[in-house]
């Protein structure tokens, strides 16, 4: 039985207030408590002590008001404990964030009545090792992005999967991503578009030097390290484009399929393949 649900909404959305204030009363009409962090319950006058990283464990699901980027962010607050997410999309161009406003209510009317329909997908752990040392570890849903600063030249990247050798990508950047992550940045690089329940690995280098460098799909147990092959150059690695860590010459990046998982809610009454027909505008 649902009796608490969590609501995040993107920061300083202004006009998500009145969409939050008929979701409030929405739930309380039907004696569910709506749980927020203090940041999205500023945006109603609601009062709340609770930190946005509070809320996953003391929620049956949460509802993440906004696009892509918010459900990504909230996913790395869930980690492992396996709080479902529902992505309700308010405007912005969103494959996670699926559920329309029109659409939110009947189908929260079928997951309080029990018809609740999970998506699991499988994410990523990325590390970053210097010599023999790990110097921080992230958990990504999307994908995992070596990528130069602006006034940079192209970098070499030397790639090796499971101890093999695979290139050395001369480019202004490599993307590791997951099949939910084909529809991010991976797909703007020439990467496939990949259905998240495939157990692959796409690897796309980003402006490569050698136009035969294409994007490269791997199986999902592998081990990626990729190692940075050059000097005095500006190199980030990012996370999900929302964490980024600075590489020096020689920095290995670490990627491998991660124990965690995210479930994401969708809505019964559709199918992957109507979202990408409407998110991509096919045959319009």
């Amino acid at each position: 039985m649902i009796k608490k649900i969590g609501i995040i909404s993107k920061p300083r959305k202004k006009d998500a207030g009145p969409i939050l204030s008929k979701l409030v009363q929405w739930l309380k009409d039907r004696n569910i408590e709506p749980l927020m962090d203090q940041e999205t319950a500023g945006l109603i006058d609601f009062d709340s002590s609770h930190k946005r990283h509070d809320i996953p464990a003391l929620s049956d699901f949460i509802i993440v008001l906004g696009g892509d980027g918010t459900l990504i962010s909230v996913a790395r607050l869930i980690g492992g404990c396996g709080t479902p997410i529902l992505g309700v999309n308010l405007g912005s161009l969103g494959f996670l964030t699926e559920v329309t406003l029109d659409e939110v209510y009947p189908l929260l009317e079928k997951i309080i009545s029990g018809e609740m329909r999970i998506d699991e997908r499988w994410t990523l752990e990325a590390s970053v090792q210097r010599g023999d040392r790990e110097l921080t570890k992230y958990t990504v849903l999307n994908d995992v992005v070596i990528n130069k600063g602006a006034l940079a030249r192209m970098i070499l990247m030397e790639t090796v999967i499971d101890g093999k050798y695979l290139n050395t990508y001369r480019a202004d950047g490599l993307i590791i991503s997951t099949p939910t992550g084909s529809t991010a940045y991976s797909l703007s690089a020439g990467g496939p578009i990949i259905h998240p329940k495939v157990g692959a690995i796409i690897i796309s280098p980003i402006c490569p030097h050698t136009i035969t460098n294409r994007p490269i799909v791997v199986r999902e147990d592998v081990m990626i390290e990729v190692t940075l092959r050059s000097e005095n150059e500006d190199v980030l690695v990012t996370l999900d484009g929302q964490e980024g860590y600075p590489l020096q010459y020689l920095d290995k990046v670490v990627v491998k399929k991660s124990t965690n998982s995210i479930r994401l809610i969708t809505s019964p009454d559709k199918d992957y393949y109507e979202v990408l027909r409407q998110k991509l505008r096919w045959g319009v």
